[in-house]
Formats: structure tokens, sequence, C-alpha cells
């Protein structure tokens, strides 16, 4: 790939920060956005602004097939079955919200089991917590093992008939461990439980194909593929999704009300109640675009060489320990630096223009498990360069014989 091409696609990268170019490693936290994202964007505002599905209007037709385009191009993203098994939210944390609160709520009871892992960041922990206090159920955790990787034999030994739900991220958002998830799922459905994927960290990084994972749900964040903030998917397998309550009520969800009942739309929209927001919903097709135009194998390629080379100069430093080092991982590297905490890493790497995350990543069970308080996070994306990393290392090189 072209990646100075790329790059010059991404109008937020070619600025100073701090007098010094920036260097954008937060692309776990959410990842900038090319120029045919942000013209969605403007085309949507300035040339046919309505509400969807209800008018019969130009503005409202036209909204409305640019809304549904999405949905279509989304389909054929995930390669699911059917357009009604997309719906779309406001990203992958309401996506588990609604599967917890809707499937959880109506279909566990008391001395059911709910299996999540160590690796799990707080929306795919909480949510279930909730289902787990209103139900009865119990939370099971896969414990993780010292490189990062999820002890897949206690994972078999924790699944019993009491099982009903496994909810597991495909990659780590604080390590960058690409969990088995094939394997995760096929041995959820033989105990007889339903897969919950939270796809927030794959989105953007490898290809996602959820009849071939035969996952039961999957999710998906925009803003982390290089989309708009504020919208995302949920995948459901239809039959699950056609007998779960709805989420949310209001309008569009509903197919005819009278006082005494209320009888609630076809899917997808059962569950997509109210104004959506709807151009975000249309950028995210250019999103999805801009990532299969590049191909997803050569997306994966070039940030699987930039994690390497970032691996082996990184851990080189004095002093540093890495956190997280699975064999299957996208591109994150985490670590501490000894003697110095992560905040003032982060800031002094700051004054030098090169943006990083610190402190536990929403993965706070996580971090207790290697007992720290949090690690220096950088995650890579396609426009990031070797370069860029060089710089971080020298930044790095100089806040410790600095602090030392």
């Amino acid at each position: 790939m072209d990646v100075e091409a790329i790059r010059k696609e991404f109008p937020i990268l070619h600025q100073q920060v701090n007098g010094r170019d920036l260097v954008y490693f937060d692309n776990a936290a959410t990842s900038q956005k090319p120029l045919v994202v942000i013209n969605a964007l403007m085309d949507y505002y300035t040339g046919y602004n309505a509400n969807i599905h209800r008018g019969i209007h130009t503005l409202a037709e036209k909204a409305t097939k640019a809304y549904e385009d999405t949905r279509h191009t989304a389909r054929a993203f995930i390669n699911a079955r059917s357009e009604q098994e997309i719906i779309f939210t406001r990203g992958v944390t309401e996506s588990l919200n609604l599967v917890a609160s809707s499937y959880g709520r109506a279909f566990l009871k008391a001395g059911d089991e709910i299996v999540i892992s160590g690796l799990e960041h707080h929306s795919n922990i909480v949510p279930w917590q909730i289902v787990c206090e209103a139900t009865g159920a119990t939370l099971r955790v896969i414990p993780i093992l010292e490189n990062g990787e999820l002890d897949m034999e206690a994972y078999k030994k924790l699944l019993s008939p009491r099982t009903k739900v496994v909810s597991v991220n495909h990659a780590s958002n604080s390590l960058g461990t690409i969990n088995p998830v094939k394997e995760i799922i096929a041995l959820a459905h033989a105990a007889g439980a339903v897969a919950v994927i939270d796809g927030a960290q794959t989105g953007a990084h490898v290809a996602i194909d959820v009849q071939d994972l035969d996952c039961d749900f999957y999710c998906l964040s925009s803003h982390k593929m290089y989309g708009p903030t504020g919208t995302g998917l949920l995948y459901g397998k239809r039959e699950l999704l056609e007998k779960m309550p709805p989420y949310q009520a209001g309008g569009e969800m509903i197919k005819d009300v009278t006082f005494p009942k209320t009888t609630y739309n076809d899917l997808p929209y059962k569950f997509e109640a109210g104004t959506p927001n709807i151009a975000d919903v249309v950028a995210y097709k250019y999103a999805m675009d801009f990532i299969l135009g590049l191909g997803r194998e050569n997306i994966a390629a070039h940030e699987h060489a930039l994690l390497t080379y970032a691996t082996e100069r990184v851990s080189a430093l004095k002093g540093v320990r890495l956190i997280g080092t699975a064999a299957q991982k996208v591109g994150v590297v985490s670590f501490g630096v000894e003697g110095i905490h992560h905040f003032d890493i982060g800031q002094m790497l700051d004054s030098r223009g090169i943006a990083v995350r610190t402190g536990h990543h929403c993965t706070q069970p996580l971090m207790d498990c290697f007992k720290i308080e949090g690690t220096v996070r950088a995650s890579f994306a396609v426009y990031n360069t070797k370069k860029e990393i060089d710089q971080l290392v020298e930044g790095l090189e100089r806040i410790i014989n600095f602090m030392k």
C-alpha cells in the first residue's frame, strides 16, 4: 500500500501538536476519519437532510435510501445472511446492552451462568452484572495466561448445562490479543449457550465473516473503523432477534398502536426506536467502503509489520515491561516503564506531539490481574508508519533518561 497517499486522505494528521508533527497512536480509542467520510457527512446535511422511513417527499426518500444503503454494505461487510439481521446502534456499548437487556432479561433465570473473559472491556462486564442482579444468574470469568491469552482449558471446564451465554471480545482493546473466537463459539454452542462477540477492536483490522464464525451476535463501532462517532451495529441471528423483546419503545419500532395493545415492527426496525443518528449511519457506509477498497488483507499485513517493529524497538528500551505478548495480536503495544508512572509518560509524549493512551483502558479487572494500575498503550492504524514508531521510541528514550 502507498501509506503516504493514504495519509493525504486524513486532514487531521497534517497538523502540529506542541510544535511537532502529530503522531497519532490512539487508534484503539478512536480512529481518524478520511475525507470521503467527512464529505459524506457534509453532503447529507447540505443536500438531503430529512427524517427517514416516514416521508414521501424527495429529500426523505433520498435520506432513507442512503441510510438503508449502509445496512446493505454492512451486511456484506460481515457476511450476514440478511439485512434484517443488521441493527444500527450507537456502537458496541449499546449493542452489548441491547443483547444483555433484551435476551438476558427475557431468557435467563436463577441458576443460569454467563461466561465472559478476563480480557473484557467494562462494557462487556457491567451489562451482564446488571442482568445477573436482575435474574439471579451467575457471572463466570475465563482466566488469562501471563502472555495475555485466554486459558482455553479453563474455559472448557467452566462450560456446563447451566451456561446460557458466552460473551467475549474478538480482540482485546488493552493488549491487542486476538481471541480464538471460532473455537470459543463452537464450544459455547456445544454447551447449549449463545455466543456474543465484541468486535470493537477488529472491525478495521481483520476480515469478519459471521456465518463462518457462527456467532449468535456480533457488535461493531463505526468510530474505531474510520467512521463517525455515535453509531455502530449489532448483528444477530434472525431466529434469535425474532423472539427477543424490544430494547426501547417509541416511533419506528411499532406496527400498530392502540391503547389496549401495541404490535411491534418487523426486523430490523423492532430494535431501532425513534429518529436514528441518520447522518453518521449514512457516512458509516463510506468508512466500510474505504476499508474494503484498501483490502483487509493489505491492512492487516501493514499493521502487523508495524506491530512487529514497535514490539522489537519498545521492548529493547531500559526498564520497559510489555503487557500482553500473545502470539496473535492486532496492532496494540501496551507497556509500562519501571519507576515512571504511565500518566507521566503520556504527558511527556504529548509534549512531543505523540498521542498515546494511558490508564486502565476501561479494563480495570485486567489491570488488577497483572497487579498494575495501568499501561501506556500505542495502537496502530493503516495510516501509521515505522518513522512514527521511531519518533515514539526516541521520545521514550529521552523520557527514561530524564526520569532516571
